[in-house]
């Protein structure tokens, strides 16, 4: 048998898993975006396999094709104070604090609420969080 027309792959040969970085990712999903774009001959020009840049397609859609920065926990700072009463207004006792419990949890952050929160405030951060 002729084994000189029989490609023989050595481990030399072989592909390691490239890493590329994010920047590059975001770049080539963007170029795959544009009205006429083919995903496979861009994949080919960069070297990239078709279904690779179909995932990161995946995930930029679903928000997590972002730096671990910016996926990073971040707190804000807080000041509780007592409720301002104007001069003049009938000053009101709020109902004492419920012992329930709000648990949220999405892709990009958890909330715990416990009691009573500000319906305004809460409307403002869960529109933020949903986004």
């Amino acid at each position: 048998m002729d084994t000189s027309i029989r490609p023989i792959i050595g481990g030399a040969e072989r592909r390691r898993h490239q890493r590329h970085a994010l920047s590059f990712k975001q770049q080539l999903v963007a170029l795959t975006l544009v009205p006429g774009a083919s995903v496979a001959r861009l994949a080919r020009e960069h070297g990239v396999n078709a279904n690779q840049v179909f995932t990161w397609r995946k995930l930029s859609r679903e928000g997590r094709l972002v730096s671990e920065q910016s996926t990073a926990v971040r707190l804000l700072p807080v000041d509780v104070a007592p409720p301002m009463v104007a001069a003049g207004t009938p000053s009101r006792v709020d109902p004492p604090l419920g012992s329930g419990r709000l648990r949220l949890e999405c892709a990009r952050a958890q909330l715990i609420i416990e009691g009573s929160p500000d319906a305004q405030a809460l409307r403002v951060v869960l529109e933020h969080l949903l986004r």
